[in-house]
């Protein structure tokens, strides 16, 4: 049986984000006004669906109770009135059919007979939810099976021989389906609620999830951290108005918090099956962390003792374990105090094998006080990475015969440059800091050749919260783009990653990642892009979607390549083969593009740009790999 369900374009199993589905039910009391600001409140919320209850109170108790409420027991006469006063009308769920649409979020629902299944489909219904009360109920999931929807199933007031009974039932006639832990008293008792079971329910081979009616939060925020693949909450406006659901709900501040908190859960799980260093970790490890230096001065042939090496920061130099690697030695090098030890003291040596890179126009990642030693290496191009102190210096150097790529600063102080913000004083500000590097390119490219190519962030980031407008977002670049002066540059815009690093990486970015939109924005405007291959990757990681499949779009439309490696959501600018991508199928998938490219591996150019050297040389084996594939 398949572990995941889908429900209009959204997958829902153990490897995508977790389906939180708010549970107007019976809520609304009647009144499709409060109705749809149940549904405002579910899509401030963040929610992905929101759910209603529809019955026909005909074809589920017998004609006696429903003329005499006297005749039934106590809990069926205190229901039974109530139900037939919230019941909304036919019309009234096509207005919130409609409602959902215009609000782009999906409407569900868990009918309680066969008619209401009939008329939900009528409605255009995507997915049933099954109550607890009817997981045992297999006349009506077998109508349901037969409508060809996926199914969600609580699973609550049922004994695990009944559960076993209708998971049995349902896999025979091959339904498609999700089971929801679930405590079905309104509050559950938190000793009551048991959620480990979920663990019991995936050993039926279907998503599984929780449907809570706890007070607060926590619970439900800590089965998504469990794994739970789909969450349903009741919501509603006010927790003492009249109905029976009212007081277990959240109302719509608590249904947003533990929706942002479920997101947030999801982001800290990660995957689990590596362990790398944020650029935030490395930018901490240099400062804190501490390297192997020489204790006093230290001439070539000299032998490397114990009295020859103490312990002391930043950590650039080689790290104290290898420190039993390093007595012994016989240093190569005039070495002085306090310098640090580096691999080449251990015999370690980078070479790059000029003679055999992959056929790409390559170069380095510089800075004006850097580039001069990389040019020893005879690269095709040199990308200046620029901040917004650079751009009142003067380049220093003389003429090369080589290409110019020039990347804009990504901020100023502590000011992000953002070309899409809604802050109309910050988007004007972030066009005159790259009007002034477009400047300053033209001047600088006078001692290069070919057309400069400058590389911009387009921004579209905020902090904790995502932007909502994101259409908004686009014409706001647009305009930026429209109102800056590159004539004689060769513009590009660089895909972004969901959640980049600066300033401490709370950042979230909410425009400029995916291939699609990607394209659709820059074709009309006849420019090309920057594509970074990290930053698409840690996208597709967030967004659960193909990484070659974004490369495939884009590959048109790619002026200039920033190859380095990522894992997780936030791991970028990782050394070429420590991360997940799968370098010798990117290859067979850019094919023939020979056009300019650096390594942008973070720290690359320290040691004499080491980490660039085994990135190309990384790189190389993984394109001839990918060739020889391809022939054979």
């Amino acid at each position: 049986m398949a572990i995941e369900i889908k429900i209009g374009d959204r997958l829902i199993g153990e490897d995508y984000p977790a389906y939180i589905i708010a549970e107007i039910g019976v809520n609304h009391n009647g009144i499709l006004q409060l109705a749809l600001e149940l549904i405002d409140a579910a899509v401030n919320a963040s929610a992905d669906a929101v759910k209603f209850q529809k019955r026909s109170l005909e074809k589920l108790y017998p004609k006696k109770y429903l003329e005499n409420i006297n005749a039934g027991e106590k809990t069926l006469r205190y229901m039974l009135p109530i139900l037939q006063q919230v019941e909304l009308s036919n019309e009234d769920y096509w207005r919130i059919v409609e409602y959902c649409q215009k609000k782009n979020i999906t409407f569900l629902a868990t009918p309680w007979d066969t008619d209401s299944a009939d008329f939900l489909v009528e409605l255009g219904i995507l997915a049933f939810k099954v109550a607890s009360a009817d997981m045992i109920n297999l006349p009506l999931l077998e109508h349901l099976v037969q409508k060809g929807k996926p199914m969600i199933i609580s699973t609550g007031m049922s004994r695990i021989e009944e559960l076993e009974t209708t998971v049995s039932f349902l896999k025979d006639l091959k339904a498609n389906f999700a089971l929801l832990h679930c405590n079905s008293a309104y509050p559950a008792a938190f000793g009551d609620i048991n959620l480990r079971f979920m663990n019991r329910l995936r050993e039926f081979d279907v998503p599984v999830g929780y449907s809570g009616h706890e007070r607060g939060i926590a619970i439900s925020t800590v089965a998504a951290a469990l794994g739970a693949s789909i969450i349903e909450r009741h919501i509603t406006l006010d927790r003492t108005m009249d109905g029976p659901d009212h007081a277990s709900s959240l109302e719509p501040q608590g249904f947003g918090k533990m929706a942002r908190d479920i997101r947030q859960v999801e982001t800290a799980l990660g995957t689990g099956e590596e362990k790398f260093m944020s650029r935030g970790e490395i930018l901490n490890r240099e400062v804190l962390a501490k390297s192997l230096v020489a204790a006093n001065s230290i001439k070539a042939g000299e032998t490397i003792t114990a009295e020859k090496v103490v312990v002391k920061g930043p950590g650039q130099g080689l790290s104290p374990q290898r420190l039993t690697d390093l007595i012994g030695r016989t240093v190569q090098r005039d070495i002085e105090e306090d310098e640090p030890f580096l691999d080449v003291d251990l015999g370690e040596h980078v070479t790059l094998d000029l003679e055999h890179l992959l056929p790409m126009e390559w170069g380095f990642t510089v800075r004006f006080l850097d580039y001069e030693p990389m040019l020893q290496y005879s690269p095709r191009i040199l990308e200046f990475h620029f901040t917004d102190k650079d751009l009142d210096e003067q380049y220093p150097g003389s003429d090369n015969k080589i290409g110019l790529v020039v990347h804009a600063p990504e901020f100023w102080e502590n000011h992000l440059v953002d070309l899409c913000t809604l802050d109309e004083q910050h988007r004007l500000a972030s066009i005159d800091l790259l009007q002034k590097t477009i400047n300053l390119t033209r001047q600088i490219a006078t001692h290069f050749t070919g057309t400069p190519k400058v590389v911009i962030h387009p921004g579209a980031a905020s902090i904790d919260q995502p932007i909502e407008e994101v259409d908004l977002l686009y014409d706001n670049l647009r305009a930026s783009v429209e109102a800056i002066d590159f004539e004689g540059v060769e513009l590009l815009l660089e895909n972004l990653p969901p959640h980049p690093w600066y300033f401490g990486g709370q950042w979230l970015t909410n425009a400029f990642m995916d291939a699609n939109e990607i394209r659709d924005f820059i074709v009309p405007l006849g420019l090309k892009m920057c594509f970074d291959t990290s930053h698409s990757k840690l996208y597709c990681n967030w967004k659960h979607t193909d990484f070659f499949e974004q490369v495939r779009v884009l590959l048109p439309h790619i002026g200039h390549l920033h190859l380095s490696d990522a894992s997780g959501l936030d791991g970028e600018g990782l050394q070429i083969g420590e991360g997940t991508i799968d370098w010798v199928e990117f290859f067979k998938v850019i094919g023939e593009y020979h056009g300019t490219m650096i390594p942008e591996i973070w720290r690359g150019h320290q040691r004499g740009g080491e980490g660039f050297h085994i990135a190309l040389n990384r790189l190389t084996e993984a394109y001839f790999q990918a060739q020889q594939e391809k022939e054979t």
